[in-house]
């Protein structure tokens, strides 16, 4: 029963989480406050009450409207609250009550929010990298934690620079032949961060993960002509998968790799 109750509160915990990071999402491109402002309507501007404003529930009970207004609320509020719930629970069942817990609890909510910002705007705003290198790099120190998954802090640092210089490499090399912009300094920060959580190991596979994600999806617009080669698209959400994907075979890598 004690069991079950834990189940609930973490994913209670990922739900409210996830609604925070629903504001981070819609606040952070447009340069607005993610702590004091209340919720608005988008529509009618108008504020929304708390009992409004709980996760999963106000949705089906609003049936995804705003009260005020009736102006559609969009799904991804609702997706946005489950994938983080869901992750917290992932996260909690694989290591328990533990210090790992909670930085993948942080790794999360921070991959959600810059998925979705990158997926509907294009960029990765520094108050998100930054702060997920400076965690990826201060964990390293913790000999406490699951350091299976988790470098020392000369891996960690390795994989830090290794990460940032690899993304920049690419936009320098691109911009000289090219003679325009590619890629963002926002990827290279994301991989940078990545690299200071995982190591300069992990970086390889999730270039090559992610690059493979990234052209399954590109090669069917491209041969229905909707996308071009020039087109934008955004990488950050394709270095997310790319390394929950890491993450997911990592013992798989390990055992290859010895």
């Amino acid at each position: 029963l004690i069991v079950i109750f834990l189940y609930i509160a973490v994913f209670i915990l990922g739900s409210l989480w996830g609604s925070f990071s629903n504001v981070c999402i819609y606040r952070l491109p447009l340069g607005g406050n993610v702590v004091t402002n209340r919720s608005k309507c988008k529509n009618c501007k108008k504020l929304i009450q708390w009992f409004d404003n709980i996760p999963f529930i106000s949705y089906f009970i609003l049936k995804g409207k705003c009260r005020k207004c009736g102006s559609r609320i969009e799904f991804q509020y609702f997706i946005v609250e489950l994938i983080t719930a869901l992750g917290f629970v992932i996260a909690f069942y694989i290591f328990g009550i533990s210090i790992t817990t909670l930085l993948f609890f942080i790794l999360i909510t921070f991959f959600v929010i810059i998925y979705f910002i990158d997926f509907n705007h294009f960029i990765i705003p520094n108050e998100l990298t930054f702060p997920l290198m400076f965690i990826g790099f201060i964990k390293s120190f913790d000999p406490n934690i699951y350091n299976y998954i988790f470098p020392n802090y000369i891996n960690s640092l390795i994989g830090g620079i290794v990460g940032y210089l690899i993304i920049w490499t690419i936009i320098f090399l691109y911009k000289k032949i090219k003679n325009k912009e590619g890629m963002g300094l926002g990827d290279a920060k994301l991989l940078s961060a990545i690299g200071f959580w995982f190591g300069w190991i992990s970086i390889p596979f999730i270039l090559f993960f992610s690059s493979f994600i990234a052209l399954s999806f590109a090669i069917p617009s491209l041969i229905k002509k909707s996308k071009t080669m020039s087109s934008k698209i955004p990488f950050g959400p394709y270095l997310i998968f790319g390394c929950v994907l890491y993450l997911v075979m990592f013992k798989q890598i390990i055992i290859f790799l010895n």
